[in-house]
């Protein structure tokens, strides 16, 4: 679990873990570089749990590869990814687990997500994203009334870092977490390799989990998801579907035009409006990273992959979209 600042929600999702009906589970929380005392408060409270510390906020993608790291260091053959503002139901860990045993070709595994409140309204029962297309659109059942409609494990196209089971030959395969892209997307980009790969990404309803949804960049319209999630989806679609002229001018603009729309509805759409603007320009700059830090995107590779294991070049990234 990562967490960075809100130390009361970390409290409780860890006190929901503490409920879990499962014998070997490990919890290992990185703290982000808080500086609301979170790291203090879990271990006075919770002195078992595996508390890694930054001096920095390495963003949400290099924040849970420092976790992943440790998981797999410690033998673990299933990590399960958690947001620091979720709850967890007591049958969670089980339900992914007995359905990743039998489906040894699902690399990531995601529960049903609802909203903290109401209790009863899904937030992610599945998504879907294709680089080729000028935007992913909304989760499945987003918003909608929990009345049984999605109680089937299906195969879907996107997992979600708010609750994600990964197994770990799955991240030996494909590497961790694209540490540019630092917030947002992430998620959507670690599905495309492992579909690449020859992974499937699973919905397993039977695992529930609710979520208080962006509490750490300030909500679903915040200006930091604005930037992130403008800047990260271009990049992230000129990387597993690249088209190039008037045809890939059209999806930028497609792109852009729809972040826009969506940020006025922010509560500061103004604010909003400049984050997906500047998310456009960075990305046209060629700039991955921190918001506030971005810099060029050459250098190391993106995303770590463990010594001795084979990635996969665009062209099989293009071919699992297609």
């Amino acid at each position: 679990m990562l967490c960075w600042n809100g130390h009361r929600d970390t409290l409780a999702c860890l006190e929901s873990l503490g409920r879990v009906d499962w014998d070997q589970l490990t919890t290992i929380v990185v703290d982000n570089g808080s500086t609301d005392g979170t790291a203090e408060a879990v271990r006075e409270r919770f002195p078992r749990v595996l508390l890694l510390r930054s001096n920095e906020n390495l963003g949400f993608a290099e924040g849970n590869n420092v976790g992943l790291r440790a998981a797999f260091a410690a033998g673990a053959d299933y990590v399960l990814l958690l947001n620091n503002d979720t709850v967890v139901d007591p049958g969670l860990l089980r339900a992914l687990v007995e359905e990743a045993e039998l489906r040894p070709d699902a690399g990531a595994l995601c529960p049903m997500i609802y909203y903290n409140q109401p209790a009863d309204r899904i937030w992610y029962a599945g998504a879907a994203f294709d680089p080729r297309r000028v935007h992913n659109g909304r989760h499945t059942g987003y918003g909608d009334r929990d009345v049984g409609q999605y109680a089937k494990t299906r195969e879907i196209g996107r997992a979600t870092g708010a609750a994600m089971l990964v197994r770990r030959k799955a991240v030996e395969d494909v590497g961790y977490l694209d540490r540019r892209l630092f917030l947002q997307v992430e998620d959507v980009e670690w599905s495309l390799r492992m579909r690449a790969a020859g992974y499937h990404i699973l919905f397993v309803p039977a695992g529930k989990v609710w979520h208080g949804v962006s509490v750490a960049t300030g909500g679903e319209h915040a200006p930091a998801t604005a930037y992130y999630e403008m800047r990260n989806t271009l990049a992230v679609c000129a990387r597993h579907f690249p088209l190039h002229g008037l045809a890939g001018l059209r999806r930028e603009a497609a792109m852009v035009v729809i972040h826009l729309l969506h940020a006025r509805k922010a509560d500061r759409p103004w604010t909003n409006l400049r984050a997906v603007l500047q998310g456009w320009r960075d990305y046209r700059a060629g700039r991955l990273g921190s918001w506030r830090e971005a810099g060029p995107t050459g250098g190391p590779p993106p995303y770590d992959v463990p010594m001795g294991v084979r990635t996969r070049a665009s062209d099989a990234s293009r071919a699992a979209a297609a």
